[in-house]
């Protein structure tokens, strides 16, 4: 039987990792319109099957950054299925003080991403206690989930585990684990299989999901 294996995506880390890669490498904004779990399932082998695709984020507070987010991953959603899971955190309100050198120290509104990253940890560990998945990959290069891949190694020594780091993320604690420790931005032909059409027509569906105008290559 084929090795089960679960993708967990921080969400943030991901856009975040692309979008600076694209200072550098402009051609790299195309993969914003990205089909998830077409280009996750590039990194499985031969004696490995996908269960599934968890993706975690939070609604963007910028409306023109929240209906893109949608359009993507409402478009992911309907054309993987069940192989792709989103779970979404909030943004909450938090006061900030300019601390700029010669600053004004005014005080100011800064929105601060919550409870993706715990809910991402959580997950991990809830699937491995479940028996879910015989492989568990992470999608980032945060060291903050350096404690819940240790809790794995300790107490689940049956499933193995595996990092891929989104553009831009490596993470020498992470990377310096007994398990493989990929980076992303290696693998571009793998990147460009999994591109989204412009314009993605869902079958039997008068459904039609557009790549937002503000992702092409500038």
């Amino acid at each position: 039987m084929k090795k089960k294996v679960s993708f967990y995506v921080d969400g943030f880390n991901f856009y975040y990792g692309l979008k600076a890669m694209t200072k550098s490498k402009p051609d790299w904004r195309k993969f914003y319109w990205i089909d998830l779990v077409k280009l996750f399932e590039g990194f499985l082998m031969e004696n490995e099957q996908l269960v599934c695709v968890n993706y975690f984020t939070a609604r963007p507070k910028n409306k023109g950054k929240e209906i893109r987010q949608n359009n993507l991953l409402q478009c992911n959603k309907t054309l993987n299925g069940d192989k792709l899971k989103i779970h979404y955190g909030k943004y909450q309100d938090k006061e900030m003080t300019c601390r700029a050198s010669g600053g004004c120290g005014r005080i100011y509104m800064h929105w601060e991403e919550k409870q993706t990253d715990v809910n991402l940890a959580i997950k991990i560990v809830e699937d491995c206690h479940n028996g879910i998945s015989d492989k568990i990959v992470l999608v980032s290069g945060d060291s903050d989930f350096l404690p819940p891949i240790k809790l794995v190694e300790q107490f689940y020594k049956n499933v193995e585990l595996m990092v891929l780091f989104p553009p831009t993320k490596y993470t020498s604690s992470l990377a310096n684990r007994n398990f493989p420790a990929l980076d992303l931005s290696s693998y571009k032909p793998r990147w460009n299989k999994a591109l989204l059409p412009d314009e993605v027509t869902i079958p039997l569906s008068s459904k039609i999901y557009r790549k937002p105008t503000e992702w092409f290559p500038k």
